[in-house]
């Protein structure tokens, strides 16, 4: 057991750090109730999305080792999910790493990956830090866990969660274990547990017994950070004016549904999540990995590419595995059109002018040229 206990921890909070009351943690503000059992099982039967998984293999950036080595600039790789493989100050950070196949507490059952992991195990380089967001199967991974710590440096989690990572084999000198405003430097990055609102539990009897928080990362020169789960709530602005403006936030956007309101953001709210932070640039992630709502697989980031346009707000949904650098212009390809074409009848400048030449074609006899969509094509809906 870790030897500061959780209740020991519980006993110091602070008076600016997160809520203990009533046996367990609270979140800032009170949180708006899900709906009940019945009516969740009632939309899940008659209101599910027919494309809540994709019909076709969602593209990926396979990454290689040769890919991941020491640099000064800041670069970002989405995993999958909120699975986040960043380059910061020259080393490399990994935010709620999941390999596994299914988010799970078993792997014959459960939420199955749409996708494989876009870099081996074994590819994944020496890591400064881990950030654990919350106790949830999609966010901490035991499989995962056992298999990457030999390559880690340090893990960075909440209140409560290194207690997980002790019984699975993690020494306890690798943890640093830190209730909501509390930080800690590791080299020129400071880490800091911020607030979120969400909740805890991987059983039936341990409902938010430990605690859940978002993640700044401050570098030398950018300032990053991420989300985990959280539905909507004043801490977002909070934050920013602690420690905004951010070069980067992955923000979560992905999961959501009325029926709990509280604790996953519409796409509505991660992009005013962004704007309270004063974001500059925004990744959504907690989405295209898992199927863990009702809505089309699609959806989350359809939505707040459409919101990002109307708001004026920078934003960038690359492929799984594709490598970010921050600071490099970078147009926007919204890559997920191409694969639910009745979804979205795409018409793209050159589109326009193939069909215009497959025209001529059709007179003179000729067979047409397939159309294909690449990124950087000027397209629309």
């Amino acid at each position: 057991m870790y030897s500061d206990s959780i209740h020991n921890r519980k006993e110091r909070l602070s008076a600016k750090g997160s809520v203990y009351r009533e046996g367990e943690f609270q979140n800032m503000v009170p949180t708006q109730s899900n709906s009940g059992i019945g009516s969740i099982l009632k939309s899940y039967l008659l209101e599910k999305s027919d494309v809540s998984r994709p019909t076709v293999n969602i593209p990926l950036a396979q990454i290689q080792a040769k890919d991941l080595h020491a640099g000064s600039s800041t670069e970002i790789y989405r995993l999958g999910h909120s699975s986040v493989l960043i380059r910061l100050d020259g080393g490399f950070w990994l935010t709620d790493p999941v390999f596994s196949e299914r988010a799970s507490p078993v792997q014959w059952a459960g939420p199955k990956r749409f996708h494989p992991v876009p870099v081996a195990l074994e590819s994944i380089p020496e890591l400064e830090g881990v950030l654990i967001s919350h106790d949830h199967y999609d966010h901490l991974d035991k499989g995962t866990i056992k298999a990457l710590h030999p390559k880690v440096k340090r893990f960075y989690v909440p209140i409560g969660v290194a207690s997980y990572l002790i019984e699975w084999g993690v020494p306890e000198h690798k943890i640093e274990e830190l209730d909501w405003w509390q930080s800690v430097f590791s080299g020129t990055v400071e880490i800091v547990a911020t607030p979120a609102q969400h909740f805890s539990g991987r059983g039936l009897f341990d409902r938010n017994q430990t605690l859940w928080a978002s993640w700044v990362l401050i570098g030398q020169k950018e300032r990053l950070f991420f989300s985990g789960d959280s539905g909507y709530f004043p801490g977002f602005k909070q934050i920013g004016e602690n420690y905004g403006p951010f070069d980067l936030t992955l923000i979560e956007t992905g999961a959501y549904n009325a029926h709990w309101p509280g604790v996953h953001m519409q796409p509505e709210h991660s992009i005013q999540a962004h704007m309270d932070l004063k974001g500059k640039l925004m990744i959504p992630i907690h989405n295209s990995t898992f199927d863990l709502a009702l809505h089309a697989w699609y959806e989350p980031l359809e939505r707040v590419t459409q919101l990002a346009r109307e708001l004026n707000q920078q934003l960038l949904t690359p492929r799984i595995g594709e490598g970010i650098t921050l600071g490099q212009p970078r147009q926007q390809y919204a890559w997920w059109r191409e694969l639910e074409p009745e979804a979205f009848p795409v018409r793209c400048d050159n589109q326009v002018a193939l069909a215009e030449k497959n025209a001529i074609h059709e007179r003179q006899g000729e067979p047409p040229t397939e159309w294909a969509f690449t990124p950087g094509d000027n397209c629309s809906t």
